[in-house]
This record gives C-alpha cells, sequence and structure tokens, in this order.
C-alpha cells in the first residue's frame, strides 16, 4: 500500500469528523455570539451600552447620548483528543473502527465547547428565585420577567438550556406541555428534544452544573456568550512505523467568555 494513501485517509476522516461535530458534537455554540478565524490567543467582544433620548431647545445643539463603548476579553485555548489506530486490527474487527473513532473526537470535543460555554454561563449572579425547588412555574415566570425588565430583546435569540430532571419538571406544566397552548408551530423539533416556550427556544443538557443537590440552569439571549474559535475541529493523521498504527489527532482552539451578565438569568433547581 502506497504512504500516500494517508492522504485520501485523513481527508475523508477530517471530514467524517466536523461533520459529526456540528450534527452531535456540541448542542450549545448555535445559541451563542460566534467569532470565527481568530488570530492570536485573545481575542474581544464589543458590548454598547443604552442611549437616550431627549429634547432639544429651538436652534440649539442636539444632545449627545454618550452611548459607552466597551471590550471584553476572550481567551483561548488548544484542546486535543487523539487515539491511536493499529493497522491490523482493522482487519480483526467486524465494526468500523474509523467510525468509532469519528464520532468519539467529535463528541469529546463538542462536549468541551459546551463546557467552555457553560462555564461562563456559570458565571451569572441573576438568581431566580432560589435552590430550594425544582423547575417550577414561578421560577420560570420570575426570570421571564427578570428578563424583560433588563430589556435583554425578545428577537427569536433567547434560549434557555436545563437538566433533564428539569425537563421532566417542565413537562408536569399545562403550558409548556399541551400544544393547545403552543401552537402547532413550537411543537417539538423530530429527532431531539427541544422546543418553543414564551418566545425561546427550551432545550435539555447532560452537562449542566451540579453542586450540593442543586441544578444550575440558565435563561439567556444569544449575545450575551461570546464563543471564539480560533481553529476549528481539524485532522491530523500519522502513521508510526515502530508502532504500526496510524495515530489520529483531532484539535481545535477555542474559548468562550461573559460579555454581558444582565442577559443571563441562572435558574437554580432543586435535584436529589
Amino acid at each position: 500500500m502506497s504512504t500516500s494513501i494517508v492522504n485520501a485517509y485523513s481527508i475523508q476522516y477530517g471530514h467524517e469528523v466536523h461533520a459529526a461535530y456540528q450534527r452531535m458534537g456540541t448542542k450549545l455554540r448555535n445559541t451563542v455570539r460566534v467569532r470565527n478565524n481568530v488570530k492570536g490567543a485573545i481575542t474581544v467582544f464589543q458590548k454598547v451600552g443604552k442611549g437616550a433620548a431627549s429634547t432639544k431647545a429651538r436652534h440649539g445643539k442636539v444632545p449627545v447620548m454618550n452611548v459607552d463603548h466597551s471590550a471584553v476579553e476572550c481567551q483561548l485555548s488548544d484542546y486535543y483528543a487523539g487515539d491511536w489506530l493499529d493497522k491490523l486490527d482493522e482487519l480483526k474487527v467486524e465494526h468500523d473502527e474509523r467510525a468509532v473513532l469519528t464520532n468519539a473526537g467529535a463528541y469529546a470535543l463538542g462536549r468541551k465547547t459546551d463546557e467552555l460555554i457553560i462555564t461562563e454561563l456559570d458565571r451569572s449572579s441573576n438568581f431566580a428565585l432560589d435552590g430550594t425547588t425544582g423547575l417550577t412555574k414561578d421560577k420560570v415566570l420570575t426570570a421571564f420577567e427578570m428578563l424583560g425588565d433588563a430589556d435583554v430583546p425578545d428577537d427569536g435569540d433567547r434560549f434557555a438550556v436545563i437538566g433533564w430532571k428539569q425537563w421532566s419538571d417542565l413537562m408536569n406544566i399545562t403550558e409548556f406541555a399541551h400544544a393547545d397552548y403552543i401552537g402547532n408551530d413550537e411543537l417539538p423539533w423530530k429527532g431531539t428534544q427541544a422546543k418553543k416556550w414564551l418566545g425561546t427556544l427550551w432545550m435539555p443538557h447532560s452537562g449542566m452544573t451540579k453542586a450540593n443537590s442543586v441544578r444550575s440552569c440558565y435563561w439567556y439571549h444569544k449575545t450575551a456568550i461570546g464563543h471564539a474559535c480560533g481553529a476549528d475541529v481539524k485532522t491530523e493523521i500519522t502513521y508510526q512505523g515502530d508502532r504500526a498504527a496510524w495515530f489520529v489527532n483531532n484539535f481545535m482552539s477555542q474559548g468562550s467568555v461573559l460579555v454581558e451578565p444582565t442577559g443571563v438569568v441562572a435558574m437554580r433547581c432543586l435535584e436529589s
């Protein structure tokens, strides 16, 4: 076999990893503000304050809003997910070992992407009630009011990510579970557990932080969290003759940061 076969192998494998990463590896990347092709180890997300309108005297000067501008730094880090594929092992197994490594690498990097985002969500100090109850209707409505009072845009870019126990809690709320209240256009997506409610896409996630029987769940606007990508998911395959094996290395360079704290409301939920 020509040693150049690794080139075609690497390209095909790389495409499969990237596709799996986008399909099932990360659930949260598309719910936040993303900046791709970052050059360097640090990037910034611009943050703009509110302007205020006022009157002016006839022939007087137009009042200046003096809109506040600030920059939030985001640190990027490098992450790797690699494994060995013995050349002769491919002849001894009935399953497609390359497909196994494809999914394992993509899912590992996807979990890391979501972990970075959740870590920044955990910095939120806007709490809707306390963590002595589950995800109740009162807690949801309190968070809803907090977002409205903070003038968080209700423009279709609001997301709520919760634990699976909290998803079960929502299924016991009539207004969430019954189609009569949400309409046919907001029914759950086929193939995944996610649905629109209160102008927000709700989705369960197994990686939400749990501490002392309290699960942290979040309701946020897309622009409140920044996610920077210096190198998207890539694959490098090398053949090691002394091991008679391929080393399949998947890697990426990413980082996340909390850009606008008022755009995130934490719903702490009791979970035994």
